[in-house]
């Protein structure tokens, strides 16, 4: 598979100066964390999942989480449980290529007895999701994913969720902190990347945002991502990918949108009345927070909708200006440091501050493809919507 692999090789050409790689699900572990993307969560109960999954495939997304914790009843667990089963081996007897699927439990003892009774299918499971992760909690889950990943003989990945009331009070947050970071780092080689559970955060204080503002107008839940930031997205070796939280809000745009994005996958000059038209149809604060995900270290995101995932990959396309200074920076006569002005002529590179940006900038260039110098966000949303 491969981000934007969805549309039209000739489109591709037009809209990337260097086209996104593919990957798979026995891909390096880094290049997997890169990748993940809009990560999009469903119930396990939906009774033609399976159907779900490739139609969501079919429309872009690489990444997909089965829920069997707060998005099921808790009186719906062995029924879902039954289905995910039903499910993976529909989806295993079609032969066809999948997203990456990850299962949330909500037990440790659910992983090995979802592994066992998948069988031969859960050679479509990349891993599972750890609600509530802390030293105490998140132990035997993952000791859980070994056990799973030496009866099966295949590679599992965990994702765990930080999302639990310790870490979000100032009072327990160093010390939580530090055993998540202690405890991830034993697992190191199985975990994929740690999320970020912001509607828990807000729940503890009775606290919503709206769709005019982002997860970082929340000053509470931006201390606390400024926090795992600052322990655990560190770019000197000990750090994991960390992805974005939730977004909320959705309206059906995506309908709206596409009769006249069939016209032409580059608009024909109607760029602007899409932008407006994402703004006045709640977007605007989705677009607002996937940027402030990225400029304080976040990458990918939790989506809850459909509709969420575009825009979510569209925006980590790699600009061909960052390109641009990523691949200055980082040329081997620049081993030495120095200041030099970049190939655009409006900004200082500085290589040594500037080389750990300019390698993370690399990777996702390489996941998510670097556009074309004239090539925009709304043109690679619209070519995403016109198929």
């Amino acid at each position: 598979m491969r981000h934007f692999g969805h549309i039209a090789p000739a489109v591709r050409e037009r809209l990337f100066h260097q086209e996104p790689c593919g990957f798979g699900a026995d891909s390096p572990a880094r290049t997997l964390a890169a990748a993940l993307g809009a990560t999009l969560y469903s119930p396990a109960t939906r009774p033609k999942l399976a159907d779900d999954v490739l139609k969501q495939a079919g429309r872009g997304v690489v990444s997909m989480v089965l829920c069997l914790e707060d998005s099921i009843d808790d009186a719906e667990v062995e029924d879902a449980e039954a289905n995910l089963v039903r499910q993976f081996s529909d989806l295993d007897a079609r032969g066809v290529e999948v997203p990456l699927l990850f299962i949330r439990v909500r037990s440790a003892e659910q992983i090995p007895d979802l592994v066992r009774r998948l069988g031969q299918a859960g050679r479509l499971l990349s891993g599972f999701v750890l609600p509530k992760f802390t030293e105490e909690r998140g132990a035997p889950f993952l000791e859980a994913l070994e056990t799973a990943e030496a009866e099966s003989g295949r590679r599992l990945f965990a994702m765990p969720v930080l999302e639990s009331p310790e870490l979000l009070h100032l009072e327990t947050r160093t010390e939580a902190l530090s055993g998540i970071a202690r405890t991830v780092d034993k697992y190191r080689d199985r975990v994929l990347a740690l999320r970020l559970g912001v509607t828990d955060f807000c729940s503890a204080y009775g606290l919503r945002r709206s769709p005019d503002m982002t997860a970082y107008d929340v000053r509470i839940v931006t201390s606390v991502i400024a926090d795992v930031v600052n322990v655990l997205g560190r770019s000197d070796g000990t750090g994991f990918t960390i992805t974005g939280p939730v977004w909320e809000y959705f309206r059906s745009q995506e309908r709206m949108f596409k009769p006249q994005l069939r016209r032409s996958p580059f608009l024909e000059g109607r760029a602007e009345e899409l932008r407006t038209a994402l703004i006045e149809h709640d977007l605007d604060g989705l677009l607002r927070e996937i940027e402030l995900d990225r400029a304080n270290g976040l990458l990918g995101k939790t989506c809850i909708h459909p509709s969420h995932v575009l825009p979510v990959h569209a925006l980590s396309v790699v600009s061909h200006e960052e390109f641009s200074d990523a691949q200055d920076i980082l040329r081997p006569e620049r081993g030495g440091g120095g200041v030099l002005r970049s190939a655009y002529t409006n900004k200082m590179n500085e290589v040594k501050p500037h080389r750990a940006w300019a390698e993370r900038t690399l990777l996702r260039a390489e996941v998510f493809g670097v556009a074309k110098e004239d090539v925009g966000f709304v043109e690679l949303l619209a070519a995403g919507l016109a198929d």
